[in-house]
């Protein structure tokens, strides 16, 4: 089997190249993708060689984990009913000629039966959004949470936890942004700035924004015993200042990577008329523009998702 991929051959060098893919086993399905996201987070660190030691790193590796496609076939012990159905893909496996961190942007996947998750017809592309939602739940459902009434950062996870909290039955929370070509689009909500907020404090907030110099912000506008949530990837040392941590007695929280249950669980709330994903796909690519489209996702503020549309003809 042979697909085409988007593959990082080193840093800063990227292409579309066709891969072997092993044989898909028994539990197994493959899928015919649809579209698939760039995320500008953690791939741009993989991108520009920044990327932490993980397992299955190594270039020239496939990245991926937000992407929809159609399964074509299904191994004898995969689920019944698998075939034909739309799927969401939080990454694949088995490429011969590169590594696969997390391998979901190609056009013909393999991947386990068990790790694909149907999804509604009507989602289309905007299932590619169902990880950056998913990693958003998580976020906000750690054990013992209180929910953050400060969400720090308006890119696309931002807005995604902001809207997750209103959706969740929750009041609606203040959102800070210093950027100006994303203070527009929210919805139920207050998008400001700190220097707006000076004297307010706030008894839990969560950080989208990925700014590894944020945690002596957050400290700073803290009710005492107040919480911070870390809901980015911070690929350098974070640190703070004791004293005002101290004085407030300052608790921190940090978010892995979501997991199945969250997925699911952004499902219900899309299926119950809750929850929107409307307006935050941006931009759209054809894979022979790879390197536009990922140098635009990782540079452009306007950008809030690109999707690489694997409809079009190779």
């Amino acid at each position: 089997m042979q697909t085409q991929a988007i593959v990082f051959e080193q840093p800063e060098r990227i292409g579309l190249q066709a891969l072997h893919v092993a044989d898909p086993g028994n539990g197994d399905v493959v899928v015919r993708s649809a579209w698939s996201g760039i995320s500008a987070g953690t791939e741009k660190l993989l991108f520009e060689g920044r990327m932490p030691a993980f397992p299955g790193m190594g270039y020239p590796l496939v990245p991926g984990y937000e992407t929809v496609g159609r399964v074509v076939s299904a191994g004898r012990d995969a689920p019944s009913g698998l075939e034909g159905s739309l799927v969401f893909v939080p990454g694949a496996r088995g490429y011969r000629d590169a590594a696969a961190l997390f391998g979901a942007s190609a056009s013909d996947l393999v991947a386990p039966a068990d790790r694909v998750i149907p999804i509604t017809e009507d989602l289309a592309q905007t299932g590619t959004l169902l990880s950056l939602a998913a990693t958003a739940y998580h976020a906000l459902t750690l054990p013992g949470m209180r929910t953050p009434d400060l969400v720090i950062g308006h890119g696309i996870v931002g807005r995604l936890t902001a809207r997750l909290i209103i959706a969740m039955g929750h009041k609606a929370p203040t959102v800070w942004e210093i950027n100006p070509a994303r203070k527009d689009g929210a919805d139920g909500y207050e998008v400001t700035t700190s220097e707006a907020c000076k004297g307010q404090t706030f008894a839990s907030v969560i950080d989208a924004s990925g700014d590894p110099d944020i945690l002596d912000k957050a400290i700073a506008v803290l009710e005492r015993g107040g919480e911070v949530t870390l809901a980015g990837f911070y690929s350098e040392t974070m640190s703070f200042r004791f004293t005002p941590a101290f004085m407030r007695e300052a608790q921190f929280r940090i978010a892995a990577e979501f997991r199945p249950g969250d997925v699911h669980a952004v499902l219900d709330l899309l299926a119950a008329g809750r929850l929107s994903l409307d307006g935050l796909i941006t931009h759209s690519s054809s894979p022979a523009d790879a390197e536009a489209a990922y140098r635009t996702a990782f540079g452009d503020p306007g950008c809030l998702k690109m999707i690489i549309d694997w409809r079009e003809p190779q």
